[in-house]
């Protein structure tokens, strides 16, 4: 069993940046693929950026390429979000999943295991 727990969420105005962590508890991270996924209210969950078991793999929804970032340190065991130019329309829950030995999914169903999320809010 792999639990996750979701860091860094809050209120941010337009244009500002927040860097969310997602660590492990009592387990490491290094075989396994990372997922962001968001949902707002009223909305599906929907795919952010995922990070293959290896790091050499990214993927990133439309919506956030060029202004998001993936990334993970294995030696700390926590895969990070760096988000940056964030718009309105970023707000959401934002919840880390992962995968055993997989690659960079940009589906829901290929995770395993989910965390709480934590709550993401722009102002405009």
């Amino acid at each position: 069993q792999v639990q996750l727990v979701e860091s860094g969420g809050g209120l941010v105005q337009a244009g500002g940046s927040l860097r969310l962590s997602c660590a492990a508890a009592r387990r490491t991270l290094e075989n396994y693929a990372m997922g962001w996924f968001r949902q707002a209210p009223g909305q599906k969950r929907e795919f952010v950026a995922a990070i293959s078991w290896s790091g050499d793999n990214t993927n990133y929804a439309a919506s956030v390429r060029g202004r998001f970032t993936i990334s993970r340190d294995d030696n700390k065991n926590t895969t990070y979000l760096q988000m940056g130019g964030l718009e309105p329309e970023d707000t959401a829950v934002y919840f880390c999943a992962a995968r055993v030995l997989g690659g960079a999914s940009t589906e829901a169903f290929a995770y395993s295991y989910w965390g709480p999320g934590t709550q993401v809010t722009v102002s405009s």
